[in-house]
């Protein structure tokens, strides 16, 4: 195969750490899952505490602490006990969340608790989002949102101590921008509630951490301008010849900034989410995908933090509560090396332009169109339900195991080192440079994304690393189209929908058959590291223990 790209270089690793800049794990800090009642599965609790221990996740989100399958708010016993089931005040019950946050605490992780979505007793309007029907409206009564908010956090102190919960990440509501969706109030309903929130949680302890507006997308024209969407204000962006080129800029950030200033709120994080996409809506009313160029993630969190930084909250935390290759639930890229590729260089680019970019979820255990259809239907998941591993699981590992110090920065890779221990490792990719100008995109079936693979070409890595103790072994591991692809594997199976016993043991085999072999540092301490990675490989280089 013609090799037309290298990346090359020489250096030794030898030295004070102060020559050395921070490599955050951004990547690690936080991941999302689908709703609180998923986690109260034994197939979501056993996938979470194995992508805990492979991938380092630190604090795990998702929706519906608040919904009524996890029974936290009641006004009423509920039906069969006659007609005199109202309560007299409203009933707090945490048996369900209890049993959820529990296990994540175990597991070492922490809640990022997502505030949501509205009770049915307390909503306006009800069912208005999902598959499990999520109550996405203003509270019909404030005060006993207050007290909801209130009664859970003083219950999570009581339970979990001050000093930890101290820890997590109080967030309120999520993408309420996407009305009649995800909020079916206005602008100033949301901020409304965001100020009687933080204040609720503040006055309990101010250490508490609390943010938002955990707005959707960033977007190129005025439709979130107003006080709720408005749609034809999206038109030149559909009709745009070249999208990259118009001006994307986040979604209320700056209001909400200004709101809360005004008032004198506090903002312990801004959150918000930045999938490389949109999706307006054109003349004729119908939704267009749009896909954006392969650094717009970059590009967006850097204008972030600049709006961050010269904002009255500069010390601000900045968290994207939701990112992926795109956000939909059916993209089959998402089962595909592609996704590992892209989301491995994406990372690695922005790990200092975030406090946490939390991944889209870790599991296809994920319901909010209902249950997937077949093994691999394009879900978020770095897992499968079945738990089988994707591509993307990979990456999330390989990236674990860098070091917390950056000794290189490439525009294919890094070499660090682990401050702790002195161990060097490194993740290299080849993201094809024929994709520069365009982020990998959005595919409603598996055989369209196939078309990616005939991207390329190859791409050799030399670097030499002086300094080392001769004799020290280094594990290489590669995924790429041949090793790691089980998408590819499956479709080659005819892509059953429903797998037998034998067909899911194969699958899993194949998920996790990467390249492997080791390298040894010879006697004068240098180790000649010459790979050649095929278009859409991720490569882990990490001593031995």
């Amino acid at each position: 195969m013609m090799i037309d790209s290298v990346s090359e270089s020489r250096f030794r690793i030898d030295g004070e750490l102060r020559d050395e800049s921070a490599l955050p794990h951004i990547w690690s800090w936080c991941v999302g899952a689908g709703r609180a009642n998923e986690a109260l599965r034994a197939d979501w609790q056993q996938q979470f505490a194995e992508v805990v221990a492979a991938c380092g996740f630190q604090y795990v989100r998702f929706h519906g602490v608040f919904h009524d399958d996890m029974f936290v708010y009641r006004e009423s016993y509920g039906s069969g006990f006659g007609p005199d089931t109202r309560l007299p005040s409203p009933a707090y019950t945490f048996s369900y969340v209890d049993k959820v946050f529990d296990f994540i605490v175990d597991c070492g992780v922490r809640p990022f608790v997502e505030l949501g979505f509205m009770p049915r007793e307390l909503a306006t309007e009800t069912e208005t989002v999902f598959w499990w029907g999520a109550h996405c409206s203003p509270p019909k009564d404030m005060a006993r949102w207050v007290e909801l908010v209130t009664r859970s956090v003083e219950h999570w102190i009581d339970r979990y101590g001050l000093a930890e919960v101290r820890e997590w990440r109080f967030e309120v509501w999520n993408e309420p921008n996407l009305v009649p969706h995800f909020w079916t109030g206005t602008k100033t309903e949301y901020f409304e509630l965001y100020e009687q929130t933080v204040r609720a949680i503040k006055k309990i302890d101010p250490d508490l951490k609390v943010g938002g507006p955990a707005t959707s997308v960033f977007v190129p024209d005025d439709r979130y301008k107003g006080e709720t969407e408005d749609r034809s204000a999206a038109l030149a962006t559909v009709a745009a010849t070249d999208v990259d080129a118009l001006d994307w800029r986040p979604v209320w950030i700056e209001d909400f900034i200004a709101w809360c200033a005004e008032r004198e709120l506090p903002i312990d994080f801004i959150s918000t989410h930045t999938y490389p996409t949109d999706f307006a809506f054109g003349a004729d009313g119908e939704g267009v995908h749009i896909t954006r160029y392969a650094d717009a993630t970059f590009d967006d969190l850097t204008l972030l933090r600049e709006l961050v930084k010269n904002s009255p909250y500069p010390d601000a935390e900045i968290h994207i509560t939701e990112w992926s290759t795109s956000p939909s639930a059916r993209d089959f890229i998402h089962d595909t090396p592609f996704a590992a590729t892209s989301i491995t260089r994406s990372y690695l680019q922005c790990a200092t332009l975030a406090d946490s970019i939390s991944y889209w979820t870790f599991t296809d255990v994920f319901e909010e169109g209902g249950a997937g259809m077949g093994p691999f239907h394009g879900g978020f998941g770095i897992v499968n339900e079945g738990g089988i591993h994707k591509p993307t699981f990979h990456a999330f590992r390989m990236l674990e195991r860098l070091g917390d110090r950056l000794l290189l920065a490439t525009s294919d890779g890094v070499v660090t080192r682990d401050s702790r221990t002195s161990a060097v490792s490194a993740v290299f990719f080849n993201y094809p440079e024929d994709m520069a100008m365009r982020g990998v995109g959005s595919e409603n079936t598996y055989p369209a994304t196939r078309a990616l693979a005939e991207m390329g070409p190859s791409r050799t890595i030399r670097h030499s690393i002086g300094g080392l103790e001769p004799g020290t072994t280094f594990l290489v591991e590669i995924m790429d189209w041949e090793h790691g692809n089980v998408a590819e594997a499956w479709h080659r199976l005819g892509s059953p929908l429903n797998l037998s016993r034998a067909e899911s043991e194969h699958l899993s085999g194949v998920a996790d058959s990467l390249l492997r072999f080791t390298l040894t540092v010879p006697g004068n301490g240098v180790l000649d590291l010459d790979v050649e990675l095929a278009p859409w490989a991720v490569m882990s280089l990490r001593q031995s223990a």
